[in-house]
């Protein structure tokens, strides 16, 4: 059969309508209740039940991958950034309490691979299954000459819900309160374009080199997921803050009683720049250097990179993926919460009086 001139040109129409064929089985462990129609149409439609709510509030957050993706062309390995975008916006809804509803991705290219496009939407799935978010649509663009060859970007879109008066504003946060910090796996999707200079320019290593600190090669480490955060936050919040309540409003008495006061998501601008989004104007955060167990890759980024300790602190999350300011006297009960939960945490800092900033000593 003769090619079609749009192909000719670069643009596989009808390999694109095949590829997307396989969408509703992939999505298939997504779908929620409240999601309409099929996967296809021109918009996703969500019903939102709102008779859970009194004042619900809409949380969004858009977001993309970075130069990380540029492990995921050296390794030719895909299957991890799917994961990777949908667990980093659930995060940053999380820290405001909100549960996540449905998330749309975005996929630009040059030319569609049908593998590497399969791979991609299988971590998005993966992901929305199991941060319980319904996947109800998205885009792929093919735009040839935009895009270096094997190359492409992802970014994606979530929304969730959360009661208004249950929103987490650190606005309780005081001075004596405690810093818990939750273990990351690794560098998760920010500080790769200073990482990549570091390992292969400076050290000189290759994606695939096997580094004896690591057990690993440096690619398959640097390509570790992005921890999702919120089916955790989720379970502290109602144990902590809202005893066994499912719905509903709180009085200003009972949310300032919560026991978890704010949290932050620690991505790009490290400690330095995301503590400060949840504090109050007359409090600062002080972490305490060698207060949790640092990840070996961050020991060789250190050891390697040749960057001033506090600008680390400040492009890195160095092993704590997430920050809860919590009430001292319940931050013992909240660690031995975290850790039945299979995750790793410390009690890394403090609040202290000052003018709204963080910093590690």
């Amino acid at each position: 059969m003769k090619q079609k001139a749009y192909a000719r040109a670069g643009v596989d129409i009808d390999l694109g309508n095949k590829v997307k064929a396989t969408l509703p089985r992939l999505l298939a462990a997504t779908r929620r209740p409240e999601v309409l129609g099929k996967v296809g149409g021109f918009g996703g439609l969500f019903a939102l039940d709102t008779r859970k709510y009194r004042e619900p509030v809409l949380v969004s957050s858009v977001d993309g991958v970075g130069t990380k993706l540029k492990l995921a062309f050296a390794m030719n390995r895909h299957d991890t950034i799917g994961q990777d975008l949908v667990n980093h916006c659930v995060n940053d809804i999380a820290v405001l309490g909100a549960e996540p509803l449905f998330f749309l991705d975005y996929l630009g290219t040059g030319k569609l691979e049908p593998h590497v496009f399969t791979e991609i939407l299988r971590g998005f799935a993966k992901a929305c299954a199991e941060n319980h978010c319904a996947l109800i649509g998205g885009e792929t663009a093919q735009m040839p000459g935009f895009y270096q060859p094997g190359e492409y970007d992802v970014s994606g879109t979530i929304v969730g819900v959360v009661e208004k008066s249950r929103m987490l504003d650190g606005k309780s946060v005081r001075a004596g309160d405690a810093v818990i910090g939750v273990a990351s796996s690794g560098l998760h999707t920010n500080g790769f374009s200073l990482a990549r200079k570091i390992f292969f320019e400076r050290m000189r290593l290759k994606p695939t080199s096997r580094v004896r600190e690591l057990g690993n090669t440096i690619g398959d480490e640097l390509l570790r997921v992005h921890v999702s955060y919120g089916p955790l936050v989720q379970k502290l919040l109602k144990k902590f803050n809202f005893e066994s309540e499912v719905h509903g409003p709180l009085s200003k008495a009972q949310k300032a009683a919560g026991a978890i006061k704010g949290i932050a998501h620690i991505t790009g601008g490290g400690f330095v720049d995301n503590i400060p989004r949840v504090l109050p104007k007359n409090c600062d955060v002080v972490l305490r250097k060698g207060s949790w167990e640092m990840l070996p890759i961050f020991r060789l980024i250190q050891a390697w990179g040749g960057v001033p300790e506090a600008e680390l602190y400040q492009v890195f999350n160095m092993g704590i993926g997430l920050t809860l300011l919590v009430a001292a006297d319940r931050a013992a009960e909240v660690l031995k919460f975290i850790s039945a939960q299979k995750q790793r945490a410390w009690r890394i800092g403090e609040v202290v009086k000052g003018r709204g900033t963080a910093r590690v000593v």
